[in-house]
């Protein structure tokens, strides 16, 4: 027996969808956004993915609105739009971990499955006799990838951590947010960037650990952390610190080592530019009819233009105002500098090339309800991904998860 997936948004009998993962099979024991995120990705890369929910609830993020998608009976929706951005592509079942023959079922799914990603409280699937040790004793070959605020060691070990504290905790809202000079305070980022980071993060890891089991036959488990990952994309921003000694400080949209690499504002609204090198500085200056500037001992080298950002700021700000921010950005795109205008959600999803990369989808559920998600940016030339299944209700489809394990909804009670 194993975890074929129909193939179909509708839930119907149709081939196994032959992803770059095909054949690979996930037992998705997480919820909220960083674990899910990752069994999605896996799943739009084509394996099939049973997601454990806990009966009557679900996954945390079901309830986590408005606003939630339409339900077929004009009743009240268990799919939050929370839920559908982190769902697609996998099967559910409610099971008490609790219940001895529900614990059972999970046991017999994890003997069938490649991957197991899990987000509970440390200690919790231990006490249940559904942790690593015990399941990996079944199933020597299994990848396991836990998913905490802190990680299995350090002081804070078994510490909760949700995406904000961990923005707040992992210096990333240190510097976000508009300068002290400015009146800023430190902002997270607008979207749960530390959940999605960190879900990237296991999803690479359980690639590189099933690519470890190929070459030895050996499981492993992965420890994970949303602080972990967090530091991790502090990226440049902390190798600087490591090697100048300086701590960085909040520059609002500007760059900390490029120049003029920010926002303007335009007669109409703002634009952005981002200029990488001096050559591009040369016909950003001649567009903003302003072409002595690029000859200014103080901006003709970019290290001088960080050293005086708030002069040039000023310079090019007074003139960008004079004109509309379609007109600078179309200006600048036909001389070679990067610049675009600061859109609106809507405005980017609405973007021919948004579009073009079939980065908005529609996906029809079993109920007969679309929903539009958001594409998958991976684009394979042999083996494509696939938006098969849209995401489930609640115990969707238990009746075809248990039929794995050789059980019959009236035989489970």
């Amino acid at each position: 027996m194993d975890f074929h997936a129909t193939g179909r948004g509708d839930g119907g009998p149709a081939a196994t969808a032959a992803g770059p993962l095909a054949g690979i099979r996930v037992l998705d024991l997480s919820r909220i956004l960083a674990g899910p995120s990752a069994t999605q990705l896996l799943g739009d890369l084509g394996a099939e993915v049973v997601k454990v929910e806990r009966p009557g609830v679900g996954d945390d993020t079901r309830g986590w609105g408005p606003p939630f998608a339409p339900a077929a009976d004009g009743g009240e929706s268990d799919r939050s739009a929370y839920f559908l951005a982190a769902n697609r592509n996998k099967r559910s079942i409610a099971l008490d971990l609790k219940d001895p023959a529900d614990a059972a079922r999970v046991r017999a799914l994890a003997r069938r499955a490649d991957v197991v990603v899990e987000n509970y409280k440390t200690g919790d699937l231990d006490r249940a006799g559904l942790g690593w040790e015990a399941l990996r004793a079944e199933n020597p070959r299994l990848v396991w990838c836990t998913i905490t605020g802190f990680g299995l060691t350090g002081p804070l070990a078994g510490g909760v951590g949700y995406d904000f504290l961990v923005q707040a905790m992992g210096g990333i809202m240190s510097v976000t947010g508009e300068p002290d000079a400015a009146g800023g305070r430190p902002l997270k980022v607008g979207v749960g960037i530390a959940d999605i980071v960190c879900g990237l993060y296991a999803a690479i890891g359980i690639l590189a650990a099933l690519r470890y089991r190929e070459a030895t036959g050996q499981g492993q488990r992965i420890d994970l952390s949303l602080f972990d990952a967090q530091i991790a994309w502090l990226a440049n921003v902390a190798t600087g610190h490591l090697v100048s000694g300086l701590t960085p400080r909040r520059l609002g949209n500007r760059h900390p080592n490029i120049a003029p690499y920010q926002s303007f504002p335009a007669a109409d609204g703002e634009f952005v530019i981002a200029c990488g090198n001096d050559a591009q500085f040369v016909r950003l200056a001649e567009i903003a009819g302003l072409p002595a500037l690029a000859g200014d001992p103080r901006f003709a080298l970019n290290r001088g233009r960080v050293a005086n950002v708030d002069t040039l700021d000023a310079i090019l700000s007074e003139r960008f105002r004079t004109a509309p921010r379609a007109t600078w950005v179309e200006r600048l795109e036909r001389a070679g500098v990067p610049a675009g205008v600061v859109a609106t959600v809507p405005e980017a999803l609405a973007h021919p090339q948004t579009l073009a990369r079939e980065m908005v989808v529609p996906m029809t559920g079993a109920d007969g309800e679309t929903v539009r998600l958001l594409g998958n940016p991976l684009k394979f030339s042999a083996s494509p991904v696939a938006f098969e299944r849209a995401p489930p209700h609640l115990d969707e489809h238990r009746a075809e998860i248990l039929a794995l394990i050789g059980e019959t909804v009236a035989a489970a009670g």
